[in-house]
C-alpha cells in the first residue's frame, strides 16, 4: 500500500480545499482511510476515518459539519472535504490505512495504522 494525499494549498478563512488520497497499488478499496493532520508544534491527531465495507464515516468534533470524508471506489480514491476552514485548520494533512481490515475500529489511535501518505500542506490564511 502506498498512499499519496493531494490537494492541499492557501486558502482564505472560510473557504473550501478537497484533499485526495489515493493508492498507487489500487488497493485502496479494501482498507478503511483515516485522516490525521498535525499542526506546527502540536502532535499528529485524528480527525476522520472512513471504513471500507459500508462506508460509515468518524469526525472528532473540531471538524464535525465542516468536513466530509468519502470515497468513490470506482477512482480507488478517498476524499476530505474541507468548507468553513478556520486558521486553526493549518497543518499537514495525512491519509494513513490500517494494517488488515476496513473498519474504523480504532481510528483514534495513531497506532493502528500501518501506511501512511507523505502528507499535504494546507494552509488557512488572509
Amino acid at each position: 500500500v502506498q498512499l499519496v494525499e493531494s490537494g492541499g494549498g492557501l486558502v482564505q478563512p472560510g473557504g473550501s480545499l478537497r484533499l485526495s488520497c489515493r493508492d498507487s497499488g489500487s488497493t485502496l478499496n479494501y482498507y478503511a482511510i483515516g485522516w490525521f493532520r498535525q499542526a506546527p508544534g502540536k502532535e499528529r491527531e485524528a480527525i476522520s476515518c472512513i471504513s471500507s465495507n459500508d462506508g460509515s464515516t468518524y469526525y472528532v468534533d473540531s471538524v464535525k459539519g465542516r468536513f466530509t470524508n468519502s470515497r468513490d471506489k470506482a477512482k480507488n480514491t478517498v476524499y476530505l472535504q474541507m468548507n468553513n476552514l478556520k486558521p486553526e485548520d493549518t497543518a499537514v494533512y495525512y491519509c494513513a490505512a490500517p494494517g488488515i481490515g476496513g473498519s474504523c475500529l480504532e481510528w483514534l489511535r495513531i497506532g493502528a495504522y500501518d501506511y501512511w501518505g507523505q502528507g499535504t500542506q494546507v494552509n488557512v490564511s488572509s
